[in-house]
């Protein structure tokens, strides 16, 4: 029971996890405007996302525009798309399976097979958790070098949006859900790999006849 409890749990956080990837994936505050500089008191806020960029007025008032062109984006917008993507469809292949393969279902007979099943859902959570970590860091990096580098104008440099920060919690989730769900499964193969079977010894009575308790 208490590892059925921690598979449903690693599923429970692998979920979360991928709901955040695709929360960061649409939202636009990938990087944001830096107010240093000349730029502390502005009337406008930029925000650039993977698939638009937005202006926010001081007033409220928000206009976003969806990028024209693909070819015509850096290398790692476009690479951020592509990551962001396939994770998004292997966190629902990942779903799939560990539900398949879970204790708490009946899609397949308990046994080896059932316990591979669960580790495979759980190995992908931990390889979608590693593929949204690439464009994430690529961003960071990017981000951070165009800060404090003193060759780019105060007017182009950004900061770090929300969404990074909801990609690393995604991230964190993932992994840590995954590797739940791989360990739960490789306990539980583990002791069930080899069965111990007791058996009484069948001794005659005193008539001719087997006892009774030796078949309990």
């Amino acid at each position: 029971m208490t590892s059925a409890a921690v598979e449903i749990l690693g599923l429970g956080l692998g979920i979360l996890g991928w709901v955040g990837v695709i929360l960061a994936c649409g939202l636009p505050m990938w990087q944001v405007s830096a107010f240093i500089d000349v730029n502390i008191v502005v009337a406008q806020t930029i925000w650039e996302g993977l698939w638009m960029n937005c202006v926010v007025q001081s007033t409220g008032q928000m206009q976003c525009k969806v990028y024209d062109s693909i070819l015509a984006l850096p290398s790692e917008v476009q690479a951020g798309r592509a990551l962001t993507v396939i994770v998004a469809l292997l966190g629902l292949v990942a779903l799939m399976v560990t539900v398949v393969g879970a204790q708490c279902t009946n899609c397949i007979r308990p046994g080896k097979m059932k316990s591979r099943i669960v580790i495979v859902g759980g190995a992908i959570y931990i390889l979608c958790g590693v593929l949204v970590l690439i464009p994430l860091c690529w961003f960071a990096n990017i981000v951070i070098s165009d800060f404090y580098d003193p060759t780019v104008p105060s007017s182009q440099k950004r900061e770090m949006g929300a969404a990074l920060y909801i990609g690393w919690a995604a991230t964190a989730l993932l992994l840590f859900g995954g590797c739940l769900i791989c360990c739960c499964s490789c306990s539980q193969r583990d002791e069930t790999s080899f069965p111990v079977k007791y058996s009484a010894p069948r001794r005659p009575t005193s008539n001719g006849e087997y006892d009774k308790k030796n078949y309990v």
